[in-house]
């Protein structure tokens, strides 16, 4: 099954193409310039370097948030007209869920994506990472971030991962003192959010292109102005 993956929810963008759970490239870019300039010409180079084209996927794996609005909307419609266009299934991802994922292991422990929401929010969950699989602890969403950390165990060591963590290193250490790690994975996610997405379009969870939807935590700008 071949598998092309898009991550539009963060300034650090990424396209992937996979078969199965195998890594044939990779574009990652990390700025604030628009999706709309970048993502298509990403893809053209990716499938054009393997000698494919969009008909040639098995199916579309897409990070649909949370994130940027204007980033979830952009990777959405693209992903979209390449459903569309092929006729195949996409699979819709969770951005917190993927980073989460770039931290699993064999051995127990918890992990917590974090992105900034900005207007002193957070998009946040935590997870428990059980022989390599992820199990939600606190349901991901929109949060305050004292509210978020509160919900917290302070007593055991947690693996921050995201955005978030810039903003709110303080506030982390605050809470959990010498309990807090932070990743320095990058924070590229097209991979994990591919593999996510070929489990789920191989158990045939993928949906057609009129079905996908975002995930959003929190009405956008325009929808509050409503």
């Amino acid at each position: 099954m071949i598998v092309l993956s898009v991550d539009t929810t963060t300034f650090a963008g990424s396209v992937a193409l996979l078969e199965k759970t195998k890594l044939l490239a990779e574009f990652n870019i990390d700025s604030p310039s628009t999706y709309s300039e970048r993502l298509l010409p990403a893809v053209d180079f990716i499938l054009k370097t393997n000698g494919m084209n969009i008909k040639d996927m098995d199916g579309f794996a897409l990070a649909a948030g949370p994130g940027s609005f204007t980033g979830i909307r952009i990777g959405l419609s693209t992903v979209k007209s390449f459903s569309y266009a092929s006729g195949k299934p996409v699979a819709a991802v969770s951005t917190l869920k993927a980073l989460a994922w770039k931290l699993r292991h064999p051995q127990n422990h918890l992990i917590c994506p974090l992105l900034d929401a900005k207007k002193g929010e957070i998009y946040a969950a935590l997870f428990e990472s059980r022989a390599g699989k992820l199990k939600e602890i606190v349901p991901q969403g929109a949060y305050s971030p004292d509210r978020f950390f509160t919900l917290l165990p302070s007593n055991r060591i947690i693996f921050f991962i995201g955005n978030g963590i810039n903003a709110y290193r303080d506030k982390i250490f605050q809470y959990f003192k010498d309990k807090a790690r932070f990743s320095h994975r990058s924070a590229f996610i097209a991979f994990e959010i591919g593999l996510l997405g070929y489990e789920l379009l191989r158990k045939k969870k993928g949906v057609k292109a009129q079905e996908l939807k975002p995930i959003y935590f929190r009405k956008s700008q325009a929808e509050e102005k409503d």
